[in-house]
């Protein structure tokens, strides 16, 4: 017998053209429905969202079709990617048959779908369709019976898998009645197991009750391919073109890079975010395109630690106030708390497999709060405010004494015309708390163990800024950052070098809008490239410790490696935390919130200090100023005092010249 089997068996082609009429109806009913959820898009600020369209289809390649970032968490993630790869397999498969059936078997009187082509393409279709049924229940079974905690459970989700494992479940049957009636007993029926186990319900009945059975359900199962088609538009399937499209309209970059505000726009009535309006047509799709499947609240350290922020949440209730009420406070639904709650630490974004953008949102409604209502997560931010105004840091310490740290240490002081080969940027906490003291004087010893001539603006430095924009005071921001640029073009230096993260992240790209062109280093990556190179020399000893992950130097900055590489160049021997590199848990000291109490919840630095502790390493390490600070306070708040030793990289490595 030939292997293959007739298409549009029993129905014949007569189909066709009805088929078809509906096909198109429901095409116009999904198009009617996006165009309509289109008007809402459109209802927030342009932006450019096309440029680099190969990078931006390669990303879609690999996050939709490859299914990267749904894969990288087990369970759930491997259940939808097992279940993409069936449903895009049983696409294809059925575009082949379109294709033959369709278009060059009548035009053409070609087919292809014979021999062992038709075995193979037979035999995966099965298989295909019965891991995507598997992976449904599997699904199914999460969401309905094992209800992980705060998953989120609406109609739509039900309605989604419902109509998914009937439209598979029916073309098994349709797949069985057409087997029974014509293959039963053939070879060729064992090229479609599953087909096959459905078939044998069916064995014994006559040839006219399969064919009209058949074709009932034949047509009951193309109803439901329609209506799932017209069902895209008005339900949570809309993910299925969305969340491609949201990947294709994802930030390029630089990660993290904040838009810069025109402060001196005339026309601008209001800065900030207060209604949908003031957002931008992305935060409206993101909330289309997100599939509430929790990773982002499940990474967030602010959720995690009992506070209201829940990152899904937030995205969700934007899309509710677009499409229900636009002209309501965005602040008010969403409440202050849950906005002062966020450290910027992008874990949620990085998880994200939607590519949705969280904390640019956040950022643009505490503008608001700041720029046009004065309002502060409390009496402590407005203090460091009002100091960092006045005295250019926000620990309310006299400008003159910014250098004092560095005396007595071979650096040239840059604002007295002094010259050097690299500016050390740094930073407030490195300038004036002593422990982080420590930190700057250990980073000189390196340079000049190394033979370089560092230099530093001294007196002229200022705080960069990064604490009070990220609070949302872009107007403070871009003061300090105006001065310290002119300072930093007056020296003639050609390289930055900070060990803060944050001072570090903020030179390197948000800098650039305000017209810093010089490149910034971290001291990290600066003295491997020295140790590489043979100019830092160490003498290794041994050293048992975890190594903190700092937010502004990983998810940031993808600076995972050479903390490392020096750690273990060093003598260290690394411990690492459950969670570490990109899915590292935040200090609590990010987003401005070193300058802010932790009032609700419990407290990140603590929860931190103890997932150190638990690997048992006697020392936590850290690469920024702001963890230390937070670490000192965490360890002793978790009464780890006797157990625990917070160390930054830079003094170990010094202890070893």
């Amino acid at each position: 017998m030939e292997l293959t089997r007739e298409i549009y068996w029993n129905v014949g082609h007569s189909v066709l053209i009805p088929m078809y009429l509906l096909v198109f109806a429901a095409f116009g009913v999904l198009i009617w429905g996006l165009r309509k959820r289109l008007v809402t898009y459109r209802l927030g600020q342009a932006l450019d969202r096309t440029d680099q369209p190969g990078v931006r289809l390669t990303g879609v390649l690999r996050d939709v079709f490859l299914q990267a970032r749904v894969l990288r968490v087990a369970g759930a993630g491997t259940a939808h990617g097992l279940f993409f790869f069936g449903f895009v397999l049983l696409t294809i498969g059925t575009t082949l048959v379109f294709i033959q059936a369709d278009v060059l078997h009548p035009l053409f009187g070609v087919r292809f779908l014979t021999g062992n082509f038709y075995l193979l393409f037979s035999i995966v279709l099965d298989i295909a369709g019965l891991a995507a049924i598997l992976m449904l229940l599997g699904l199914a079974v999460r969401r309905y019976l094992l209800r992980p905690k705060d998953l989120p459970t609406v109609g739509d989700n039900a309605l989604m898998l419902l109509l998914l494992l009937a439209i598979l479940f029916t073309g098994f049957l349709v797949e069985g009645l057409r087997m029974a009636a014509t293959e039963m007993g053939t070879s060729l029926s064992w090229w479609s197991p599953v087909g096959l186990l459905f078939a044998q319900p069916f064995a014994g009945m006559s040839d006219s009750a399969l064919r009209g059975l058949h074709s009932g359900l034949w047509w009951f199962h193309f109803a439901l391919v329609l209506g799932f088609f017209c069902a895209i538009p008005f339900t949570r399937l809309r993910h299925l073109l969305l969340t491609p499209a949201n990947i294709f309209f994802r930030d390029l970059g630089p990660t993290g890079k904040l838009r810069t505000l025109d402060l001196e726009d005339e026309e601008a009535e209001h800065f900030g975010a207060a209604k949908v309006a003031d957002l931008f047509w992305k935060d409206i799709f993101d909330a289309d395109a997100c599939t509430y499947c929790k990773r982002c609240q499940d990474r967030c350290p602010a959720w995690n630690t009992d506070k209201p922020l829940s990152p899904m949440k937030l995205v969700n209730q934007i899309g509710e106030v677009s499409f229900t009420n636009p002209e309501a406070n965005l602040i008010e639904t969403i409440t202050t708390d849950v906005l002062w709650s966020c450290t910027t630490c992008r874990a949620c974004q990085e998880i994200c497999p939607a590519a949705i953008e969280h904390v640019p949102k956040i950022v643009e409604m505490r503008r608001n709060l700041v720029l046009m209502e004065g309002e502060f997560p409390g009496e402590e931010v407005t203090k460091a405010m009002e100091s960092t105004e006045v005295n250019g840091n926000p620990l309310a310490m006299a400008p003159a004494t910014r250098a004092d740290w560095a005396e007595g240490l071979e650096v040239a002081d840059l604002s007295k015309g002094e010259k050097a080969e690299i500016l050390y940027f740094v930073g407030c906490y490195a300038s004036f708390d002593k422990r982080n003291q420590k930190i700057a004087k250990s980073f000189i010893k390196l340079c000049n163990a190394a033979g370089v001539r560092v230099g530093i603006l001294g007196k002229d430095e200022k705080c960069c800024g990064e604490p009070m924009r990220k609070l949302g005071n872009e107007y403070l921001y871009q003061m300090l950052a105006t001065e310290n640029i002119e300072q930093i073009k007056a020296t003639g230096v050609e390289r930055i070098v900070s060990a803060c993260p944050h001072c570090f992240n903020t030179l390197s790209k948000d800098y650039v809008d305000l017209g810093l062109e010089l490149p910034v280093e971290h001291a990290n990556s600066f003295l491997a490239e020295l140790l590489n190179s043979g100019k830092l020399k160490l003498k290794p000893a041994s050293l048992d410790c975890t190594y903190h992950d700092s937010c502004y130097l990983g998810r940031h900055n993808n600076l995972y490696e050479a903390p490392r590489q020096l750690l273990q160049a060093a003598g260290a021997s690394i411990r690492e935390m459950e969670k570490n590199q990109a899915e590292s848990f935040c200090c609590s000291a990010g987003g401005g919130r070193i300058l802010a109490e932790e009032k609700l919840g419990t407290r990140m630095n603590q929860k931190r200090a103890t997932m150190a502790a638990e690997t048992g390493a006697p020392t936590l390490v850290s690469s920024c100023p702001f963890c230390m600070s937070m670490f000192e306070d965490g360890i002793k708040g978790a009464d780890l005092d006797e157990q625990l030793k917070p160390l930054d990289l830079l003094e170990i490595l010094a202890e070893r010249i």
